[in-house]
């Protein structure tokens, strides 16, 4: 069995890392460049920055803030927020991202999944998925939780894929920040709908959360901020509860 992965977010505005709940009420967590520093001695598999106004504000993720993380890090950096074209995608390769993030530029022109699978390979494509459940469908939203797509998280999860993503970053929008847990159910249908990776964010809150998402939510890796950011936990005594449970991960 292929080792889990373990990811560290990065929710960035304005130079600074923050975190809320449910996509609201967000506060500072610390500064990039030393946060980054910091997991990349943990241990942690990845590390994800989003520019969570980049796409609302009509702007480029932050090229400085890319290049200050990316000079912290041996491992993979993904990179997301207002990547809407394939000149904003090579802004960040450049910058020192090895993954490019879409989420709302995926949505209003698909098309651009498939460029930049072309020129960078699927592994450096991830789609971002933002859904709530809505009665029995999973909704996606676009615009940083902001806007109905109209779009089902698993029909999306499967074009997205169709189109060249090599991997889907699933976040439940009702879990975000809430610390109850990963929403498994939402994770699964996904998972069970591609071949791909699925990344599950949103909801992490104690170690058992990573045992279930990993286990009933059939996810490939995980993504946390607060559990993280805050001190509550490390990467290497998370680690080291999942092998306890049977769960393969890099220590």
């Amino acid at each position: 069995m292929l080792s889990k992965r373990i990811i560290a977010c990065l929710d960035v505005r304005n130079g600074q890392v923050v975190k809320g709940v449910n996509f609201e009420g967000l506060r500072s967590a610390g500064d990039p460049a030393e946060l980054a520093r910091r997991y990349n001695a943990e241990g942690i598999d990845e590390l994800v920055i989003l520019d969570i106004t980049a796409t609302i504000e009509a702007r480029r993720a932050l090229a400085a803030t890319v290049r200050a993380v990316a000079r912290e890090l041996f491992i993979p950096l993904a990179v997301g927020g207002g990547i809407r074209t394939e000149a904003d995608a090579a802004a960040a390769v450049e910058a020192g991202a090895d993954k490019v993030s879409l989420n709302t530029a995926a949505l209003s022109d698909p098309a651009l999944i498939t460029t930049l699978a072309e020129r960078y390979g699927s592994q450096a494509v991830i789609v971002a998925i933002d859904a709530k459940h809505d009665g029995d469908r999973l909704a996606v939203f676009a615009r940083s939780g902001q806007s109905a797509s109209g779009r089902d998280a698993v029909e999306w999860a499967r074009e997205a894929e169709s189109r060249g993503a090599g991997e889907i970053l699933l976040t439940s929008i009702d879990r975000d920040g809430t610390k109850a847990g990963f929403d498994c159910a939402m994770t699964a249908a996904v998972s069970s709908a591609v071949s791909i990776p699925v990344i599950a964010s949103g909801g992490a809150g104690n170690l058992d959360h990573f045992v279930d998402v990993f286990t009933a939510g059939r996810a490939d890796a995980a993504l946390a901020a607060s559990i993280f950011h805050y001190a509550e936990t490390s990467v290497r005594v998370l680690k080291m509860h999942l092998r306890g449970r049977g769960v393969p991960v890099r220590l």
